[in-house]
């Protein structure tokens, strides 16, 4: 059985707020433990909108909810009344994630049937202890940097396996591949980016943690561009010189990308000369002859505007 980190977090929390709240002799102290439990979140930033939320619909739970059952009264059927006011009331304020934890203040209101300054005080404290607790044990978390270079070493690796495959399917008319870095690039791309969108949240914007999503959303336009690809480049089953010209180039382009950390701009600016100086040639060509030609032709000159995109990416 493996136990994950949050549920470390969460129960380390759970055992701090509740013996806060119990050294501070406070009425309804486990509920400090309760809330702590409902406020771990994945991020830091999730932390905080949580925190905030449930600490406007706690207090304001706590005194709707005593001014109603003063009203009428310390009864079941008040909870009605409650819940069909109070449970709109917090999503017209966007706190509706607060009301599980507002629940739990409303009950101690009514289990305790009086209206005290000391008793909200001990509420106050419960709610402040609860989620207190929780941002600051929320407020560490394990660091993802090490996997994302991971995925971002693999999703290189990958495009460039896929693009010496269309370079050699180019310069032979088939190949034995079957695509299956195509789709492990998908699938680690995907991975990526959710794991990015959280380490984002963990870190202020601008700062290096903040720069893996934006990494791998260029990588996900690649990945779209290499699929839209395919369908030209498998349509080449002849060899012929405009082929291999490109599938020089493709080449090239792969152990570029390879490893992002040894691409330079001097290496960027040659790539794209070439690949202009191919396209170049390819318009000063005579017109084909046949119409197989002019299909392999159309095909090449698809799979050249793709390449170009891609490499407006990079």
């Amino acid at each position: 059985m493996k136990i994950g980190f949050r549920t470390i977090k969460t129960a380390i929390g759970v055992s701090i707020a509740v013996l806060l709240a119990q050294s501070l002799q406070l009425e309804f102290y486990v509920s400090a433990g309760i809330l702590t439990l409902l406020c771990i979140q994945k991020t830091i930033k999730q932390s905080y909108q949580v925190v905030l939320s449930r600490f406007i619909a706690c207090m304001g739970g706590m005194f709707f909810s005593a001014a109603l059952f003063e009203l009428i009264g310390y009864r079941p059927y008040a909870f009605i009344v409650l819940f069909l006011l109070f449970i709109p009331f917090c999503v017209k304020l966007n706190i509706q994630e607060g009301i599980a934890s507002s629940a739990v203040i409303i009950m101690h209101v009514y289990t305790h049937r009086q209206i005290e300054l000391s008793f909200f005080w001990n509420e106050f404290l419960v709610v402040v202890i609860g989620l207190g607790v929780a941002l600051l044990v929320n407020w560490y978390m394990p660091n993802i940097a090490k996997q994302l270079d991971r995925y971002k070493a693999e999703a290189d690796q990958l495009i460039a396996a896929i693009l010496n495959e269309y370079a050699a399917y180019l310069k032979n008319g088939y190949t034995v591949w079957d695509g299956n870095e195509l789709l492990r690039l998908g699938e680690v791309l995907q991975q990526a980016i959710d794991m990015a969108r959280l380490n984002e949240e963990n870190y202020r914007r601008g700062s290096a943690g903040a720069n893996y999503r934006s990494f791998f959303e260029a990588k996900q336009k690649q990945y779209d561009l290499l699929e839209r690809m395919l369908p030209s480049v498998s349509q080449m089953n002849v060899k012929i010189e405009q082929g291999i010209r490109i599938a020089d180039f493709i080449e090239e382009l792969a152990h570029y990308m390879g490893d992002t950390r040894k691409q330079t701009a001097a290496d960027h600016d040659a790539l794209y000369g070439r690949l202009r100086s191919i396209r170049d040639y390819h318009k000063r060509l005579p017109l084909p002859e046949s119409r197989s030609e002019f299909e392999h032709r159309a095909n090449l000159y698809t799979v050249a505007n793709e390449l170009e995109r891609l490499f407006n990416t990079i």
